[in-house]
């Protein structure tokens, strides 16, 4: 698989971003054909709340790119503001104030006063909600009730059928709790919906064939061997995925005998780069040293088969919202936090880094292990494994 690039997306690619949304698309789906990190696809659409903005269009009154050459033209030549004006047959006003806005006679260039011109135009206008607070007070009153906007706006035209003033569409009441750039109403409110959603999804927007929610074949911690649960045998590993911001995150697998720390990269959140980058990590351990890997009920390990018959190592999975059951794995994972802090964007961790910092906390001696090191005690069990 290509590498995530992190450079800005271009205009077409947030079109194409917004196309495979609308379509009903997985941010993992849309990040993969764009050869991005999920957390960049997540950026483009949490400002919008999911709802893609409307195409920018220039207005029919606006200068066009050609007028503004023949501007440039008729400066360059030392035409007067009259001259040109008639050339173009626009006011010489418009003509003057197109010059005098973007650097003069002397600095004045068609291309950068188009993209300036551009970027002026974008003056969004308020919203029906911003601009009658006491239609915006109803509204947020009702949505607390749990009332839908539909019924919201429904009920504003029943019960002041002479007063215009407060309809409003259920569309903009949506929007406005979606788009918090709009500063309309509390994004709080969101929660009071019947589905909870701060993202507005596809109408084509589906789980099915994603396997959300059940894992295939899991076999249960339950069915794991007596042996693996009081530690008396070495090799068994617990695993996690360790979040950060930006949809960021780094896999953690902890030995559960010796407590020995691995820390892998990972490109996304989906099972395929979690599997493959976990099997690649365990392929280069001795022979021997994984048996098994106890992993929560995180559906980043949905393909649990292709990572056993890549590596041999059978899968357990923990029940729901048991996170005790790898004990050792949670605990590891508060200690990494005095490195990843909440807020860390993890991508931004190479491999060499991550193996730094496994290593700084491998050579820390523990209290469970009667203060020796994991690396140590790890180290013993390598040797009688040889």
């Amino acid at each position: 698989m290509k590498r995530a690039r992190r450079e800005r997306m271009s205009w077409h690619q947030k079109a194409e971003l917004w196309r495979r949304w609308q379509r009903g698309e997985t941010l993992s789906d849309i990040a993969r054909a764009l050869e991005r990190l999920p957390g960049s696809v997540f950026s483009i659409l949490a400002p919008h709340g999911g709802i893609a903005p409307a195409p920018r269009r220039r207005s029919p009154l606006a200068l066009t790119t050609t007028e503004r050459e023949e501007i440039s033209r008729g400066v360059a030549q030392g035409a007067s503001v009259r001259a040109i004006s008639r050339c173009l047959q626009r006011a010489p006003s418009t003509v003057s104030r197109e010059i005098r806005r973007n650097g003069g006679r002397r600095c004045y260039r068609a291309a950068l006063a188009d993209r300036q011109a551009w970027r002026r135009s974008r003056r969004p206008k308020p919203c029906r909600l911003a601009t009658r607070p006491q239609l915006r007070a109803l509204v947020a009153e009702k949505l607390a009730a749990k009332w839908s906007p539909q019924q919201i706006s429904g009920w504003l035209r029943a019960a002041f059928p002479s007063d215009p003033d407060r309809y409003v569409s259920h569309e903009t009441i949506y929007r406005s709790l979606f788009v918090q750039s709009r500063g309309v109403l509390k994004r709080a409110l969101v929660s009071h919906l019947r589905r909870g959603r701060s993202f507005r999804h596809s109408r084509s927007a589906t789980t099915a064939g994603q396997g959300r929610g059940q894992i295939t074949d899991a076999i249960s911690i339950r069915e794991r061997p007596p042996a693996i649960e009081d530690r008396a045998v070495p090799g068994h590993w617990e695993g996690d995925l360790l979040a950060g911001a930006a949809n960021s995150h780094i896999a953690t697998l902890v030995e559960r005998q010796s407590r020995y720390l691995l820390l892998v990269r990972v490109r996304g959140k989906d099972t395929t780069n979690v599997v493959r980058a976990l099997s690649r990590r365990v392929q280069r351990l001795p022979q021997g040293l994984m048996r098994s890997l106890t992993w929560d009920r995180g559906m980043e390990l949905a393909a649990h088969r292709t990572f056993t018959v890549a590596t041999s190592v059978r899968v357990y999975f923990c029940d729901p919202q048991s996170p005790w059951q790898r004990g050792s794995n949670e605990n590891t994972n508060g200690l990494l936090r005095q490195y990843f802090p909440d807020g860390t964007n993890l991508s931004r961790y190479s491999q060499r880094q991550l193996d730094a910092v496994a290593k700084e906390l491998n050579m820390r001696p523990r209290l469970t292990l009667g203060y020796q090191t994991p690396a140590d005690t790890l180290a013993q069990i390598v040797a009688s494994i040889g």
